[in-house]
């Protein structure tokens, strides 16, 4: 555009009616400031058209002056600018929303983190708590006082363990669907300013986005395990709650091979494990039936886990027998890899194992030592040899004396 100041003085009232009353005043103060000081300016400020559209215009324009430094002339540009403004004013939005939506990620996460860091501490203390008192109380007659007590704290673990456990899974689907919100924005909006770009190198985006996935797996691992554990200190709690009374035992071996037969038939690629059963003429025996029956399903799966890990198939034989004192032999043999003397030594030992991490509790010989001889006032001994398999005897009155 080009008039002379004259000619605009006549048109500017005209042309302030067109600007938009909020920003009337302004621009007023800035042409006659930049007339005064006799210099170029540029402004953005809205107009309203005769149709009644709102624009956003930017107005660039310079001062002519002649010799005597009069100004003469006002020339420039005007350029319609509202497409530009409002996609910045969507950028910005855009990024205030992603910036606030990260930020309460970050809240959310910390959050999280500290409630399972929490919770963790919680259930090692109780661990470390529920071992004490089993080292304590493994040797004592008080089974069903240690029942009860193994029942309450795997309830009270129970609890926290299943919050944790359950809400993993709303954990993980959140923080996958910000980092896919994230790498979305990312393709989307290759130019970011500085602001961003240093947030993004200063918590190492790229590797949040890759460890935090695999920190939920561990934490997910982590509760199952204890999930596991729990459910063993609940089945061991049970042991005492059917009464003593008499039963044929050979039932009870055959409930249990049948429970187990899916695990006697798959044997890592192995044609399976052979149950051999060489039973004798017994009687019915006073015994605890629920907790009998514990004992042999413990055996029976240790003796299972000693094969698999051999790379021949195996066999289990068990061999019952009536002595001439009035007790029950009862022998669970099996073909896997055997003991040394010093895993032999501590195989009854409370949460003592050689299995891995996540497959055993090092519960079940412990538990099914006091069965027999505190509840039973038997014997069960285990004969090992590395190389040549393993034979556990167990041996109990036929009548139980009152």
């Amino acid at each position: 555009m080009g008039f002379s100041p004259h000619a605009f003085e006549a048109n500017y009232e005209t042309f302030l009616r067109s600007v938009h009353d909020e920003d009337r005043d302004w621009v007023k103060k800035s042409l006659t400031e930049a007339l005064k000081q006799q210099k170029s300016y540029s402004i953005n400020y809205r107009i309203i058209r005769s149709d009644g559209q709102e624009r956003i215009i930017r107005e660039q324009a310079e001062i002519i002056l002649d010799a005597t430094v009069t100004p003469i002339r006002i020339t420039g540009t005007v350029q319609d600018i509202t497409k530009q403004k409002r996609v910045e004013q969507a950028l910005i939005q855009s990024e205030a929303q992603l910036l606030e939506l990260a930020h309460n990620l970050d809240l959310k996460v910390q959050e999280r983190t500290e409630q399972l860091q929490q919770k963790n501490q919680e259930l090692a203390h109780s661990l470390k708590t529920l071992q004490e008192a089993q080292q304590q109380l493994i040797q004592s007659e008080k089974m069903s006082s240690l029942g009860s007590l193994v029942a309450g704290i795997a309830h009270e673990i129970n609890n926290p363990v299943n919050f944790i456990y359950g809400n993993l899974t709303h954990v993980r689907n959140y923080t996958e669907g910000i980092l896919d919100l994230i790498g979305l924005y990312q393709e989307e909006c290759q130019h970011t300013n500085a602001k961003i770009k240093d947030r993004i190198e200063s918590i190492d985006l790229e590797f949040v986005k890759a460890d935090l996935p695999k920190i939920l797996s561990s934490i997910e691992a982590g509760a199952d395990r204890i999930r596991k554990i729990v459910l063993s200190l609940r089945n061991f709690s049970r042991l005492d709650e059917a009464q003593m009374k008499q039963v044929d035992i050979h039932e009870g071996i055959e409930s249990t091979l049948l429970l187990l037969q899916q695990r006697l038939k798959s044997c890592h690629g192995h044609t399976g494990i052979s149950a051999i059963k060489k039973y004798g003429d017994l009687p019915l025996i006073e015994c605890y039936p629920g907790q009998l029956n514990q004992v042999f399903m413990n055996l029976l799966t240790n003796a299972i886990d000693a094969i698999e890990c051999l790379p021949q198939p195996g066999a289990i034989t068990i061999y019952t027998q009536m002595l001439e004192s009035n007790r029950v032999l009862i022998k669970i043999v099996d073909t896997g890899s055997g003991m040394t003397p010093t895993v032999q030594a501590r195989i009854f030992d409370p949460f003592f194992t050689t299995k891995p991490v996540g497959k055993g509790t090092g519960l079940g010989l412990s538990i099914s030592y006091q069965i027999i001889v505190e509840h039973h006032k038997g014997q069960l001994k285990c004969i090992s040899e590395p190389g040549k398999g393993t034979e556990f005897e167990i041996e109990i009155p036929l009548q139980q004396s009152r």
